[in-house]
């Protein structure tokens, strides 16, 4: 490849990946074209997104961002994923294309997540956290826990009384026998 070619390919790279923090690298050779064709649209739907490069190309393209640490030491080609709602929520959709058998070759080789380089083992327990919709679900309810227990607290005397004079009224109205 020319020099010219490499500095187009490193520019090309570093417009498609600008603004990107946080992504999951995926090796995708070995993979037939239908299977290929599959992996792209099931991460199109899901609102993901992937650009296969050469890691060295990579490398020069994210010089200077929280990127450039998941191509060290990385050779040859490699898919970048990026996209989604956090970076657990993509680990997780990464995670479980991998499982189908249809992408027994597509394999993970880690990630990069707020700068810091990830192996594929750790990108694997990174999907078994909560991801930002469910954390959010879990705060919320830590924070709504004692305001429901008080009210369920100053509700319970109140309800047993209102449960008293309500059998009282219908024992007084009820004709005896």
């Amino acid at each position: 490849m020319s020099k010219e070619l490499k500095n187009m390919t490193v520019e090309e790279y570093s417009r498609r990946l600008k603004g990107v923090n946080d992504a999951v690298l995926v090796n995708v050779i070995g993979m037939d074209s239908l299977s290929t064709f599959n992996f792209r649209k099931e991460l199109r739907a899901k609102n993901l997104n992937l650009l296969v490069v050469k890691g060295s190309l990579a490398k020069r393209a994210t010089e200077g961002t929280s990127l450039v640490s998941a191509f060290e030491g990385d050779s040859g080609s490699l898919a970048v994923v990026w996209g989604g709602d956090d970076f657990v929520s993509l680990a997780k959709e990464i995670v479980e294309i991998q499982k189908k058998p249809a992408y027994e070759k597509c394999k993970s080789r880690g990630g990069v997540m707020d700068g810091e380089k990830l192996s594929a083992e750790k990108l694997a327990e990174v999907a078994k956290w909560p991801n930002r919709t469910q954390q959010i679900g879990l705060l919320v309810a830590q924070i709504l826990a004692p305001g429901a227990n008080l009210l369920s607290q100053i509700k319970a005397p109140g309800g047993l009384l209102m449960s008293q004079v309500k059998k009282k009224s219908e024992g007084e109205e009820a004709p005896k026998a």
